[in-house]
């Protein structure tokens, strides 16, 4: 936690939900240019808002000028409630999308997501784009094709898989991308937590990310 970081608690439907906001590295720079929600891995093998990959991307977009945002599933830390097989932890993360579109009106939302939680991301971009409303674009780390159902994702998504990731197979995540057409970047070397590899996150979605004209 450093000094631009901000801890809250919100209603979700389970119960409290524990949340952080971390600030734009240059405070002083400008109002905020959009606001990123980042979904953590799997809440019964250990995964929290405070992963390191979680952790990169959030650091990763406070760089790029966004607010960050991240909290911990059902019955992780100081969360309320059990475990939903990612229908509830979507759910929870549509409240704190509309709670940080009331903080933060008019601003652009991004959706970003590790392991788990691109498949909870990717449905929260599916409820959104059915609405009406779809975030600026997706960001997501080792999908988790094969594991979970993950829904179809906009063209322009950036997808970043381990090539050695014996949790999620590169195979199964390339299975599920070809039908869409969607290109996949592989890490060489980078099992499914990016051990000695999350420069390469950061710096892979620092330069795809799409400025404004």
């Amino acid at each position: 936690m450093n000094r631009q970081s901000e801890k809250f608690t919100l209603a979700g439907a389970a119960g409290v939900m524990e949340c952080v906001l971390d600030l734009p590295a240059d405070p002083g720079g400008g109002a905020p240019r959009g606001v990123a929600l980042i979904a953590h891995p799997h809440p019964l093998y250990g995964g929290t808002m405070d992963n390191k990959v979680a952790q990169t991307l959030a650091r990763t977009f406070t760089g790029l000028g966004y607010c960050a945002v991240r909290f911990n599933f059902r019955g992780v830390g100081a969360s309320e409630g059990v475990h939903d097989n990612g229908h509830g932890e979507t759910d929870d993360m549509a409240i704190l999308l509309a709670q940080m579109r009331s903080r933060y009106p008019g601003l652009p939302v991004a959706l970003a997501g590790f392991s788990f939680g691109t498949f909870v991301s990717a449905q929260l971009q599916q409820r959104l784009t059915a609405a009406g409303e779809p975030a600026e674009r997706l960001v997501l780390i080792g999908s988790a094709a094969g594991k979970w159902a993950m829904p179809d994702v906009p063209a322009d998504s950036i997808l970043i898989h381990g090539e050695v990731d014996d949790t999620i197979p590169l195979a199964a995540v390339l299975d599920w991308a070809r039908p869409q057409d969607i290109p996949v970047i592989v890490i060489p070397g980078a099992d499914h937590f990016f051990h000695r590899k999350l420069g390469h996150i950061k710096n892979l979605v620092t330069q795809l990310w799409r400025r404004p004209e």
